[in-house]
């Protein structure tokens, strides 16, 4: 078993390596397309290669623009069968962060939270794909504040690391204390997450919950301000000609560490799709403080 989960998993990044390799050639010849039909400069990291890229243009079919995988990719039955979750915590957690556990679990729909114990990472994989679950979501916490949220797609992968802050739990809502938390699948909003990075955690978000009705009135909502993601829960009613808003809770913010291209029982040897690093990403922000002190 372990033997066709390795074999099956490296078919699985093989196949997305050769779509990268064909995604990367097919941007590059739509700059060169668009650089000859407009009449400009060809970028210098395409001069070399402008004749070999025409010559393959050539023998392109029309209809294909905007094709981005020839293969199906992790989340190719989502919106056909609704996610399967499995939510536990780091060994040995506190009352506060069980407490969180149990507030979490009533955000995510189809959710089963199981006590942690003994059990490794791979007995988790193993037993969630023995189950069929579509993710393992894992928290983490430190001296007693919930810290840290590992979401695991499975079977393949990827699986994204954030970092909590400013966690506030549902019973220190002050509008949420007398209301109940509605179980129907909730309405989802995105902000602020345009770019490529910003849509592959949207991707990775979304499709842990399953697709609402129309008459749903549960909205979560994932908000993006300079690299932090924050977490809103929100039902709301009609009063009257307008609609009253309540906040029920929990509330957080969410800072993306890493994603990586596997499971969890493979993190130190799976490829790292993305990763914070804050001492190299520096420009912008010197940019924006020097503009401030002028």
């Amino acid at each position: 078993m372990l033997r066709r989960q390795t074999r099956l998993r490296r078919e699985f990044i093989y196949r997305k390596s050769i779509e990268d390799r064909e995604r990367t050639i097919r941007d590059k010849k739509q700059k060169l397309k668009s650089a000859v039909d407009n009449n400009k400069m060809i970028d210098g990291t395409l001069r070399k290669q402008a004749i070999e890229l025409d010559n393959a243009t050539a023998w392109d079919d029309e209809g294909g623009e905007g094709t981005t995988s020839t293969q199906d990719d992790e989340y190719r039955w989502a919106g056909v069968s609704d996610p399967k979750l499995v939510l536990t915590t780091a060994r040995d957690p506190s009352v506060r962060l069980k407490q969180f556990a149990k507030e979490m679990r009533l955000i995510f729909p189809n959710c089963k939270r199981i006590n942690r114990g003994n059990y490794d990472l791979k007995q988790l994989i193993h037993a969630c794909r023995a189950n069929e679950v579509s993710d393992l979501v894992i928290l983490s916490e430190h001296r007693g504040v919930p810290d840290g949220i590992i979401i695991s797609h499975l079977p393949y992968g990827p699986t994204a690391y954030f970092t909590l802050l400013h966690t506030v739990m549902r019973h220190d809502v002050p509008e949420a204390q007398n209301s109940k938390v509605s179980e129907a699948f909730p309405h989802l909003i995105f902000q602020n997450l345009t770019s490529n990075l910003g849509k592959r955690v949207t991707n990775i978000l979304k499709y842990l919950f399953p697709v609402p009705k129309s008459d749903s009135r549960r909205i979560i909502t994932f908000y993006n301000n300079d690299d932090t993601i924050s977490f809103r829960h929100h039902t709301y009613k009609k009063e009257g000609p307008s609609n009253e808003l309540t906040e029920v809770g929990p509330r957080f913010e969410m800072k993306l560490f890493k994603i990586i291209q596997g499971t969890l029982e493979n993190a130190d040897s799976a490829d790292v799709e993305w990763a914070h690093r804050p001492f190299m990403r520096t420009a912008r922000k010197r940019k924006f403080l020097s503009e401030e002190d002028d």
